[in-house]
């Protein structure tokens, strides 16, 4: 595919996108179509959907129009790229400007529209975050890097990096997390790598990392991860202690893949259902990394932050104080309740535990942070509360 064709089905697929359908649905699709685009133009087209989908008011401002079209035109506008040099018309590319796109755009407003964000959502941003804001914002703009974690119960740091450089995967220490490693080429060989099959390292960016870095695992434990999700965390807290480990999700699908990834991290892992973890409680640590906005990791699934609405948002909240009050009675006198999102969002993250320790007596507030995203992690709150 020509460059000029790749932003062709770029645009095709962004208006799939604009008009409801979820984005890795329609690239899915698309490549089922066009099977004789090969791995590098499926890439390229992603990137393109992405980078679109990641500034969608800038782009729309800048190219007159919130349409796949408009958003390609933005992004050609933004980076210096004579658009007819692209819309030429030639075989596969998209049509000529019109008289009328050429007229078009102009230079996105201060605030929400040129950092990205729904205005609703700016001012909420803006109380969570402070003065960090606008860098948050201008950080969520751009592409997220990929981490992945050293399972440091098979092998060491250099041994990995060393592992996955014969795969041509180059790697580098995280200048802030231990035993996270920074991806600087070859990310999409890592599924297909030895290092990644034989469990050697996982895909979990740095803050998740360092979030379960800072809970107080110790030998013996029983611990709940009780929104397993796929994982990754239930696997990153095995191999920091042995200890005996449940992992529930109320959507038990999630997990499907968890009981292959265990085998290959070498660890033992219980999946159980809702009446299984009661009959099984109590535990030293229940961790509940709830159901969120997910805006700290917006580089990742940048239609989130176009999807999210004030309802929406509430109707989160309130999931997240029901899993506390519920994971509560599952916790052990003297245990810890580790709650966290991966949100930048005050309304999910510390006014949730401020709640529920009205809610509860009985319970102290220990050791928390916020990781605001930045170029070297994402997004990640976590706070532990002690059953007294």
């Amino acid at each position: 595919m020509t460059p000029a064709a790749r932003v062709q089905a770029a645009i095709g697929i962004l208006d799939e996108i604009l008009a409801g359908a979820p984005a890795e649905r329609a690239l899915t699709g698309w490549a089922r179509r066009n099977r004789y685009a090969g791995s590098g133009d499926r890439a390229a087209v992603r990137d393109h959907v992405f980078d679109a989908l990641r500034c969608r008011r800038s782009l729309a401002a800048l190219g007159g129009a919130e349409t796949g079209r408009g958003l390609m035109l933005g992004a050609c506008r933004r980076d210096g790229i004579d658009p007819d040099t692209v819309f030429s018309g030639a075989r596969f590319a998209p049509p000529p400007l019109t008289g009328a796109e050429r007229r078009a755009g102009r230079a996105p407003r201060d605030g929400a529209e040129a950092l990205d964000l729904p205005d609703w959502l700016w001012a909420r941003f803006r109380d969570s975050l402070g003065d960090k804001a606008d860098d948050c914002a201008r950080v969520l703009q751009g592409r997220a890097p990929v981490h992945l974690r050293v399972n440091l119960r098979k092998t060491e740091v250099d041994g990995a990096i060393g592992a996955l450089a014969d795969a041509g995967i180059a790697c580098t220490r995280h200048p802030q997390v231990d035993g996270a490693l920074v991806v600087q080429a070859g990310a999409r060989r890592i599924r297909s790598s030895r290092a990644y099959l034989d469990g050697l390292v996982e895909l979990q960016d740095a803050a998740s990392q360092a979030a379960v870095a800072a809970l107080p695992l110790r030998d013996g434990m029983r611990v709940l991860d009780y929104c397993a999700g796929g994982g990754g965390k239930t696997l990153a807290m095995a191999a920091r202690a042995d200890i005996e480990l449940v992992a529930h999700d109320a959507a038990p699908r999630r997990m499907r893949d968890l009981p292959e990834r265990a085998r290959r991290a070498g660890i033992r892992v219980t999946l159980a259902d809702g009446a299984a973890v009661a009959a099984a409680a109590p535990f030293d640590l229940v961790l509940c990394d709830v159901p969120c906005s997910g805006s700290g990791t917006w580089r990742r699934a940048p239609e989130g932050k176009w999807r999210l609405t004030p309802e929406r948002l509430a109707e989160l909240a309130e999931i997240q104080a029901g899993i506390m009050d519920r994971a509560a009675g599952l916790v052990a006198p003297e245990g810890v309740l580790a709650y966290a999102t991966c949100s930048v969002l005050d309304e999910e993250n510390d006014r949730q535990v401020r709640a529920f320790l009205r809610r509860h007596a009985g319970w102290s507030r220990g050791w928390s942070r916020s990781w605001p995203v930045d170029g070297a992690h994402d997004g990640f709150f976590l706070a532990l509360l002690t059953r007294n």
